[in-house]
């Protein structure tokens, strides 16, 4: 499992504009992008007793939660990952699931791990013993940029919508309404940031912050 550093700031329209301008004359945008976008749904998940979102707030210095993603719509392309925040640093375990998995999790079906699914595995033993079920739908547009030198990769999220209490993740057009915050930049990086990256992505009054789509989803409820 590799860590790496991970800086967020909650941003204003208009530091969007600005940092996309910043951001386009220095990176290349990452491959996986449709004219520079992609739209991402997650699909969180959590315990009765709302242990992730908890332990989000009160800045547990270990913690970890877990998720389906798709993008684009792309319901036949559905991965579960794991993220993981250990002394400031973060990593993301990732394993696409078969269709079948993925209804079967909906559905709180047995599921069948095959092959090569240690990730899988735990958290399927972690829905039994922790009680872990889908709390809420994420959706947002992400712009990405990637720059080789560091490893680095700069993230601008917008247009971040909530679920609710709606689980219906497979369905593309399920009802999600506005978050309460408009826009988050994400920079992450492997052993260091290169100076000209960090200089681009300062911004005046800006703090790094702890900052979770999830948890400003969950704020509804």
């Amino acid at each position: 499992m590799k860590f790496r550093h991970e800086l967020k700031h909650e941003i204003s329209f208009a530091d969007l504009v600005v940092l996309r301008s910043r951001l386009k004359a220095v990176m290349m945008a990452d491959s996986h992008a449709k004219n520079g976008q992609y739209l991402v749904r997650s699909l969180y998940f959590d315990n009765l007793h709302d242990k992730a979102l908890l332990e989000k707030i009160n800045g547990v210095n270990k913690r970890e939660k877990f998720r389906l993603r798709y993008y684009n719509d792309g319901v036949d392309s559905v991965s579960l990952e794991k993220k993981s925040k250990i002394n400031g640093l973060c990593s993301k375990e990732q394993i696409k699931l078969s269709n079948a998995q993925v209804k079967a999790i909906l559905s709180g079906e047995d599921i069948d791990t095959g092959d090569k699914s240690n990730l899988l595995t735990e958290f399927i033993v972690k829905m039994k013993t922790q009680g872990l079920k889908p709390r809420t739908i994420v959706d947002y547009i992400r712009e990405p940029f990637v720059y080789p030198v560091g490893n680095v990769r700069v993230t601008l999220d917008h247009q971040i919508r909530t679920g609710l209490y709606s689980t219906d993740f497979l369905n593309p057009e399920s009802v999600t309404i506005p978050a309460d915050t408009t826009a988050i930049l994400e920079v992450k990086w492997d052993e260091f940031l290169p100076a000209m990256i960090r200089d681009i992505v300062q911004l005046q009054g800006k703090r790094n912050t702890a900052f979770s789509k999830y948890a400003a989803c969950r704020i509804y409820g």
